[in-house]
């Protein structure tokens, strides 16, 4: 018998036009755009001065003027970290389109976020993670008293009730769910990056680790800026994975797809370019003679994202990219976030050498035969 696969949302709710080639899927995008700003013309756009944002605001812009749309309300978020080619690839694009990108800044900036809270560490989930377990003060052999118990639901309530108030965290460092059933295979859990759980034992961490610069540089922000608005505009793709790739919190109904949905607040949520892959995004800036900001063009970078974060696997090594252009940038983001950079090399290489050490064993097993 075959296996049933399981598929979430992202594919159940697929549409069809996210399988056409490039030119039939961007004319498919044009119609929802016509459809949606028609329905909701109170809309406002964030434009990032990433890739992603060159090619929506050219599809939304080249739709608006030719149906004769309202205008949309463009956002620049400044978190205080921007390459100075980001900056001026914003003014340069408002020029080229004939439209103002409101500049808008955190009301507490990435420096101060950084200070109070922690620095993020390898991806969004395991920075909260990782700080709820530091803020409580929970001891990993926890995880060991689950994995040998042999009912665990009885210990997974025991946790529940030795450490009250606590239960993501015994999920986290536990790889199960509230009910003590083992998720070991989910994005939520400490070892979702392999041998994780290992090697903060090994080697703790002797910084603050947190992703909430994010939520005060960029979403707070964000929903500052967007409250006034009947439908928000963003440039996620599905094709960019981590959380990009997975449904929103949104309330959905029959209606809803990935691309456009209600939010429980009755706001609407529109993402064109949702189901644009990499070589979609090629073929439009080859045809349409998109121009990317020097970043891209001149530095060599392939993703910008907030600069320096060091939830970036490349962070490093991009920062290396642009340092020849603006040192000083690169000064700053290794002031702010050095500790977690440093903190992800040595994880990077205890996971390579447990991967070697794994490796070695199982052809020395293999030998024996």
């Amino acid at each position: 018998m075959s296996r049933e696969v399981f598929r979430s949302s992202v594919y159940t709710n697929r549409p069809a036009y996210a399988d056409y080639d490039a030119p039939e899927k961007f004319q498919a995008i044009q119609g929802i755009i016509i459809t949606r700003l028609k329905q909701h013309p109170n809309a406002i756009c964030s434009y990032s001065g990433g890739s992603d944002s060159d090619i929506m605001i050219d599809l939304i812009e080249r739709t608006r003027k030719i149906f004769n749309l309202p205008p949309v309300k463009y956002v620049f978020f400044n978190t205080g970290l921007e390459m100075k080619a980001t900056k001026d690839h914003v003014k340069e694009v408002a020029e080229k389109y004939g439209v103002e990108i409101e500049t808008v800044r955190p009301k507490v900036g990435i420096v101060q976020a950084v200070r109070k809270h922690g620095v993020p560490f390898v991806s969004k989930i395991m920075s909260g993670g990782l700080s709820d377990w530091q803020k409580k003060g929970i001891p990993l052999s926890i995880a060991e008293e689950y994995e040998q118990a042999e009912d665990k639901a009885a210990k997974r309530q025991e946790l529940k009730e030795r450490y009250p108030k606590c239960q993501s965290v015994i999920n986290f460092l536990c790889c199960c769910n509230a009910a003590g059933e083992p998720r070991p295979n989910i994005q939520l859990v400490i070892n979702s990056s392999k041998y994780m759980r290992d090697f903060i034992a090994e080697y703790p961490p002797d910084f603050k680790i947190s992703a909430k610069c994010c939520d005060y540089c960029k979403k707070q922000v964000a929903h500052r800026v967007q409250k006034n608005y009947d439908m928000v505009i963003t440039g996620e793709r599905r094709d960019e994975g981590g959380m990009r790739s997975v449904p929103r919190s949104e309330q959905w109904n029959e209606t809803n797809t990935m691309c456009f949905a209600q939010a429980a607040s009755g706001q609407y949520r529109l993402r064109p370019l949702y189901y644009v892959s990499d070589s979609d995004k090629q073929w439009y800036k080859e045809y349409y003679g998109i121009r990317y900001s020097d970043a891209y063009e001149v530095y060599g970078l392939t993703r910008t994202g907030c600069c320096g974060c060091p939830i970036s696997y490349k962070a490093v090594d991009d920062l290396e990219k642009i340092r020849p252009y603006e040192p000083n940038v690169v000064k700053a983001a290794w002031n702010i976030f050095g500790k977690s950079y440093t903190y992800r090399q040595k994880y990077n290489e205890y996971k390579a050498n447990r991967m070697a050490e794994e490796k070695k064993s199982v052809s020395g097993q293999l030998s024996l035969f």
